[in-house]
């Protein structure tokens, strides 16, 4: 379990990244999700035991992570939001060289350990290609195999999935939840497919706020008859985008369409009710609307 209790990382200037921030976050996976600048990356830093916070505690399985980082490291994977690579060394040279910068060892040395890591990620056939010539899914997928070298209780990721093309996504999906099985994941990310397709549970930070901690199914089922759907004349678009929260506003066949938050039940002629996503949960929390749910609150 890695508890998180009035965590807060204030910068010089008074600028304010962490606000307060406290969460239980179980065995599996566990997203979190929010706007570029909310402060998910220093967050997981800090959990990280990379970055000192101003105020608070992050405990796992009971170790102080912030009096004692040390504790944690043997114990953590960590792949961050920006992972420089040599791209003239092949990807075995490359995670050889990661893990010698780890202190990781193998009984049987660091290049059978490599090929089992790679083989794990399915970079088998790519191990004695140059790195530069990966592509994005590749690469991500070669800095998880430095991660989870070492059998990590641990494992935390920063936007891994983005600017990765959607096969490679899915085929990034599938290595997270296996991986997920056996210890905990943090997955950040701006992307709420991610944790629709991933994660049992999830948190929401914006401007360093924990707006909820809930499941994605709960998260949903708060805004039930509460998200209306319909097209709009291009001379009413401003009208409903200044008198509605906007989920959504899109074309289909070059006519406007919009997804709208009305808890009332009072909609512009033409709405209807639609299914609510975990896309409109998101937005409505980056709004500041409460979105109170069964399973951890707003």
């Amino acid at each position: 379990m890695l508890a998180v209790h009035q965590l807060e990382k204030t910068y010089a200037g008074n600028v304010a990244a962490l606000r307060g921030i406290s969460l239980d976050i179980p065995p599996g996976m566990f997203g979190l999700l929010g706007p570029n600048g909310a402060g998910k990356t220093p967050f997981m830093r800090v959990l990280a035991g990379l970055l000192e916070p101003s105020a608070g505690r992050v405990l796992f399985d009971g170790d102080d992570i912030v009096a004692h980082p040390d504790r944690l490291w043997p114990r953590l994977g960590y792949l961050p939001q920006y992972f420089g690579f040599y791209p003239n060394l092949t990807g075995t040279a490359m995670l050889r060289h990661m893990l010698r910068l780890k202190g990781v060892a193998h009984p049987r040395g660091l290049e059978v350990l490599c090929a089992e890591l790679l083989e794990r990620v399915n970079l088998s056939d790519a191990a004695g290609r140059a790195v530069k010539g990966y592509s994005g899914g590749m690469r991500q997928r070669l800095g998880i195999a430095q991660a989870i070298a070492g059998d990590p209780a641990l494992l935390i990721v920063d936007e891994p999935t983005a600017g990765l093309d959607p096969e490679e996504r899915t085929r990034f999906y599938r290595l997270l939840a296996e991986l997920a099985e056996t210890r905990t994941v943090l997955l950040s990310t701006h992307i709420v497919e991610d944790v629709a397709m991933l994660c049992p549970r999830f948190a929401v930070l914006c401007a360093g706020e924990l707006r909820t901690n809930s499941t994605p199914g709960a998260a949903t089922a708060a805004l039930q008859g509460h998200i209306f759907e319909g097209e709009v004349a291009r001379e009413h678009f401003d009208a409903v985008s200044d008198g509605y929260r906007v989920t959504r506003a899109y074309l289909v066949e070059g006519r406007n369409r919009m997804r709208i938050h009305a808890p009332d039940g009072r909609v512009p002629e033409g709405f209807t009710p639609a299914a609510p996503t975990l896309e409109d949960a998101y937005l409505l929390l980056t709004m500041d609307v409460r979105v109170t749910t069964a399973a951890g609150g707003g």
